[in-house]
């Protein structure tokens, strides 16, 4: 090859070269400008229960492709207990999980150096509950006294039992408690085999709706008429958030997003979920879904603050309530608890 081809062909590599660079800053220009995000993130995420209608505003973030919008690719995995998603995030297990405020403050006062905050709050109203049925002659939370109460290890109304307890006066050593696997609460209640039950009130009714129970049979107790507590939030591993921060803002903008979208459209929603559990019931699940948004959508809260955002005197007081019924030797501070600096703008939460 000639000297003057040689240079000819350095020089079309030279200018295919630049003009290679200048596309790549423009796109990564565009991909970072346009959204004001960074590279794509992957983020591991665990829900705080099975696959069921309260949790189809994730799946919906997820399958409407919210998440992939804001630059991070998702996994989602079912929980086992909101209670149980505080320790598995502080220990690393996930990015951000879907658990229990109460959970945290009392981890959070126990294990004062524990990775894991929360970052907003979803329920407004706490679900936690116990539940019982009529034929169970229990008509106030002192007849459970004497009783056997069921649920699995990680249930976070399990864990906040002795809250309740001390509320509303039990005395915890007349309360013996039966563990069962997740599937089988419900059907021990139903058999008799347990006097009473304690989970998230929309997920028990509907189980037990789905057995043939009749409504007007079920009786319920909820933590939040007796004491001054909120329910399920986003919780981040300290670690994660300290490295990806961007990442969490983004991500809690898809979720918002998702809570929007399913209330917006329910029966859409269910079917994102019957994607990821084709063997649910589509009635039951909506049912179940429309529960739960009751809690996230509470007006004059919601309509004033936003979706994930609460009055922090709300969470003073309700770490105040724990530290106290719980007898908790250490009160963690606010700060500890709690950031909502992550959260989208107020106008981007409102309903």
């Amino acid at each position: 090859m000639s000297g003057l081809r040689i240079g000819r062909v350095h020089a079309w590599l030279a200018v295919g070269l630049v003009v290679g660079v200048a596309i790549g800053v423009a796109a990564g220009w565009y991909l970072t400008s346009s959204r004001g995000q960074a590279a794509l993130a992957h983020i591991r995420f665990t829900l705080d229960w099975a696959y069921q209608g309260p949790q189809a505003p994730f799946l919906v973030a997820l399958y409407k492709g919210f998440f992939a919008e804001e630059g991070l690719s998702v996994t989602i995995d079912r929980g086992y207990g909101s209670a149980k998603v505080i320790s598995d995030v502080a220990a690393g297990l996930f990015d951000i999980g879907f658990g229990d405020t109460n959970s945290l403050i009392e981890f959070k006062s126990k294990n004062p150096d524990a990775k894991v905050k929360a970052v907003a709050v979803i329920h407004v109203k706490s679900p936690l509950s116990v539940v019982t049925l009529r034929d169970r002659g229990i008509e106030s939370p002192k007849d459970l006294e004497g009783r056997r109460l069921g649920a699995p290890a990680g249930d976070a109304a399990r864990r906040m039992f002795p809250a309740f307890a001390k509320a509303v006066g039990i005395d915890l050593d007349k309360v013996t408690w039966v563990t069962m696997d997740i599937p089988m609460r419900e059907p021990m209640l139903v058999r008799g085999d347990v006097d009473a039950v304690t989970g998230f009130y929309y997920t028990v009714v509907i189980n037990l709706l789905n057995l043939n129970v009749s409504e007007k049979d079920i009786i319920i107790f909820k933590y939040g008429d007796y004491l001054d507590i909120v329910g399920n939030c986003i919780v981040v591993n300290e670690d994660f958030l300290a490295k990806n921060p961007d990442a969490v803002r983004r991500f809690l903008r898809a979720v918002i997003r998702g809570i929007k979208y399913a209330i917006q459209n329910p029966d859409e929603a269910i079917s994102i979920l019957l994607q990821r559990d084709p063997t649910l019931s589509r009635d039951v699940e909506k049912k179940r879904l429309l529960m739960a948004l009751e809690i996230i959508y509470v007006k004059g809260v919601t309509d004033k603050y936003g979706f994930g955002y609460v009055d922090p005197a709300v969470i003073e007081r309700n770490i105040n309530t724990i530290v106290s019924v719980l007898g908790l030797e250490r009160k963690p501070s606010l700060n500890e608890v709690v950031d909502f600096s992550y959260l989208p703008p107020l106008e981007y939460r409102l309903p």
